[in-house]
């Protein structure tokens, strides 16, 4: 009588060891396939391609065997157009081989925004608003030329805000990178009023810019520019 195998004496034990052998080669023959796929302990060191033209930058990405993914656009005046302002990775990073490069390029143009969206084109942008919520709305928006010239009148609206020169309508598109002048009045109309009593009628004065904002008096004022050859700034009053 022949004598019974291992599997026959121990079948539950046999079963246990085979699943186990079977998991282990099924574990093997993925992570072999995994790094394949992936080239696994492979790597590759990221080209910088900051301040290069983005056609240039995508043509040393793609030579190394990277993928290229153009972001969205931003605008910078001290940048050249066209030119990669920023990259992700960032230069001399380890990453896998054919990993995709997030470029950021200067756009061409700056971006336009809408100052005030009220559905009026006809009318001038941020008229009647505070003077406080009509400054940030313009910083909200990006807006960094700003400067404040004040008129007479009863509160502290704005009367006009004007973009190079011209006075901004409602939906009307501004570049970000323009100058822009708020025309706000200085709620002093009451007290020039009592301060003339009867012997002038101030009425022809609303509207008219402020000569000096240091003296109230029945004469008219303008605020004071002054000029210089550096970039412009700003002040508000």
């Amino acid at each position: 009588m022949k004598e019974k195998g291992f599997v026959a004496k121990h079948p539950v034990l046999a079963n246990f060891i085979i699943i186990i052998l079977v998991a282990i080669a099924g574990l093997g023959i993925v992570y072999f396939s995994f790094a394949i796929f992936t080239r696994h302990g492979e790597s590759s060191v990221v080209p910088g391609v900051e301040k290069m033209s983005y056609t240039q930058a995508i043509e040393i990405l793609h030579s190394k065997g990277f993928k290229v993914d153009i972001r969205d656009s931003l605008y910078k005046e001290d940048e050249k157009p066209g030119y990669v302002i920023e990259q992700f990775p960032k230069s001399n990073s380890i990453v896998k081989p054919g990993r995709k490069i997030f470029l950021y390029i200067n756009a061409v143009h700056p971006k336009e925004v809408i100052i005030d969206e009220d559905n009026n084109p006809r009318e001038d942008a941020l008229k009647s608003t505070s003077f406080r919520q009509g400054k940030a709305r313009l910083e909200e928006l990006g807006f960094k030329n700003i400067r404040v010239i004040k008129i007479l009148g009863e509160n502290d609206c704005i009367s006009k805000i004007y973009a190079n020169g011209k006075v901004v309508k409602k939906l009307q598109k501004v570049p970000v990178n323009a100058h822009i002048v708020m025309e706000v009045f200085d709620g002093n109309l009451d007290a020039v009023r009592d301060s003339l009593q009867n012997d002038l009628d101030p009425s022809y004065l609303v509207g008219q810019p402020l000569e000096s904002e240091e003296t109230q008096s029945s004469e008219t004022y303008e605020t004071e520019e002054t000029e210089t050859t550096e970039p412009e700034s700003y002040e508000y009053y």
